[in-house]
């Protein structure tokens, strides 16, 4: 289990891959949903849809092809995918801050897309770190109780 010894710059590329297309699926959901319902919290509704299609993608491609893991058995998979989940919260309201902080102090839309690709970037560097120390990992087995 963990990950396999590939080149760092083969795992950026992946990563970046993987990243692009679960933020197209987000974001293509997201339209199909806003397209198809148009009622109270559509955007809501739309962000919450795009995320529940593109974050278990995400999850299942960087599991097999950033960090080569395999889970136990489906439990343990699902704490996992839960905590990879709990992780990337953090994460979003990292990249989300930085965002904020930049349509605050500059009050234009370029300077606040810029905050957001930082933030985003940076998000992202921390989440990948995250994941490699603390989510696809061996862990000891659960003892009975």
């Amino acid at each position: 289990m963990g990950q396999v010894g590939w080149h760092p710059a083969v795992i950026v590329w992946r990563y970046a891959l993987i990243a692009l297309l679960a933020t197209a699926v987000n974001l293509l959901v997201q339209m199909m949903w806003v397209a198809w319902y148009t009622g109270p919290e559509a955007v809501v509704l739309s962000v919450l849809a795009g995320t529940a299609a593109g974050l278990p993608l995400k999850y299942v491609a960087e599991k097999r092809w950033i960090f080569a893991y395999r889970a136990r058995d489906l439990a343990h998979d699902g704490r996992l995918f839960v905590f990879y989940s709990l992780l990337g919260v953090l994460t979003t309201l990292i990249f989300w801050g930085i965002e904020a902080a930049f349509h605050w102090w500059f009050q234009t839309h370029a300077m606040r897309y810029l905050g957001g690709a930082i933030g985003l970037t940076f998000g992202y560097f921390i989440k990948y770190q995250l994941d490699k120390r603390y989510v696809f990992v061996d862990w000891p087995k659960e003892q009975p109780a």
